[in-house]
């Protein structure tokens, strides 16, 4: 019996070699799985509360009261909203000075949080506030032409040609198959329509990393910082639409088209991203969308004055962008079947080859000047339509036959 007891009391070591007792090792092959399951544990848990990825016992928090929230309300508002730190509001709202000062932040931080009047928009271990209403309209709702409605796709059947085609663009819209290409310093983007006009960047994973994310917030306010001009501009990551915005009128200043390219890299400072476009002031030939009397669209390779850099296969000059606008926001929106689209574009994008070939790169830029929808539907109706073939290496032509 003694013996049994020895054993029981015994400290067990760990062999440091064997991978499955192996810290470091453990959480690089299940640290993901463990965060969600603890989450999920401490979630259930009523007498717990969370604020920006922390938690704190319930019953030992601060009492804040709608005074107080009252106070910091009024002085966001004369703010102009935030962003501001809890401990300049702090400064202003009279909250208990006699009790632990970060035991009343984080009472306060969570009071606010509770309350549809305020928003945290700080970066992972930094907690701003903002006041709801205040924010753009483009951060609280996504603009109309950012606005993507869902259908089934085969992933199995078009996983070889969507993987080609994802690896030269990026879209938020992305399919979960994507190869991720190696991380670098700084990585350089090719607009769709969509994005420019809508003052916005495609949170995909290739981007995601050079944006602050947050543990919990939906939104996250930042600093662009314009390398050329040293211009320094509000940006928003709105995390659940996946896309980063504040851009509109820094298009306009550089000149940017659909299809620029758009050069994106980290700050010493956190907070800050920098952007950049290489400019240039030429006249180029370049794929031009023109309006018919009756409204119909029709490309042609054109002469324009261009004042940055650009992909040729996913440029397009906009003769007329209020034209373009009312297919966006008319009641005839969507109704047109994608089939269609995409074939009709075809026909179009052909006539400007001599071969008649058109790549499924400039044909999603295309679609997308009409339609917001990320790469896998397209390619869908290419590989699986007979009146299209494919040539290889992302090149399709319509059959005459057909």
């Amino acid at each position: 019996m003694k013996g049994v007891q020895e054993s029981y009391n015994r400290l067990l070591v760990a062999d440091e070699n064997d991978p499955n007792l192996n810290m470091e090792t453990v959480f690089h092959n299940f640290g993901d799985d463990l965060k969600s399951r603890l989450s999920e544990e401490l979630e259930s848990n009523p007498d717990l509360v969370r604020i920006a990825g922390r938690w704190f016992p319930r019953a030992l928090l601060v009492d804040v009261n709608e005074g107080h929230l009252n106070l910091a309300e009024a002085v966001l508002d004369m703010a102009g909203g935030g962003p501001m730190t809890t401990a300049s509001l702090l400064e202003q709202v009279d909250l208990p000075t006699d009790v632990n000062s970060k035991l009343t932040e984080f009472s306060f931080n969570l009071s606010l949080q509770e309350d549809g009047r305020f928003d945290e928009v700080g970066p992972s271990g930094e907690v701003l506030w903002f006041l709801r209403r205040l924010e753009p309209a483009f951060v609280q709702n996504p603009p109309i032409f950012l606005r993507y409605n869902p259908q089934p796709v085969n992933l199995q059947l078009i996983q070889p040609v969507l993987q080609l085609l994802e690896g030269q663009v990026d879209d938020d819209l992305e399919s979960s198959s994507k190869i991720m290409r190696e991380p670098a310093s700084e990585i350089s983007v090719s607009l769709i329509y969509p994005h420019w006009r809508s003052g916005t960047l495609p949170l995909s994973r290739r981007i995601r990393r050079f944006f602050p994310s947050a543990y919990e917030s939906p939104r996250v306010q930042f600093s662009f910082i314009d390398s050329n001009s040293g211009e320094k501009f509000s940006g928003w990551v709105v995390r659940a639409s996946g896309y980063v915005s504040g851009l509109d009128h820094w298009y306009q200043s550089v000149g940017a088209i659909p299809g620029s390219i758009i050069h994106i890299k980290h700050s010493k400072n956190p907070g800050e991203v920098i952007i950049w476009v290489d400019k240039r002031k030429n006249r180029e030939w370049v794929r031009t969308l023109l309006f018919g009397s009756d409204g119909g669209m029709v490309f042609a390779m054109l002469k324009q004055q261009i004042t940055t850099t650009f992909d040729e296969r996913m440029a397009t000059y906009i003769s007329d962008p209020a034209m373009l606008d009312q297919s966006w926001e008319g009641p005839s929106r969507n109704r047109q079947p994608l089939e269609q689209i995409v074939r009709s574009l075809m026909g179009e994008l052909s006539k400007l080859n001599p071969q008649g070939h058109v790549h499924a790169q400039e044909l999603y830029a295309a679609v997308n000047l009409i339609r917001r929808c990320p790469p896998a539907p397209i390619v869908e109706i290419l590989v699986s339509k007979q009146w299209v073939s494919y040539l290889g290496d992302l090149y399709f032509r319509l059959n005459e036959e057909t």
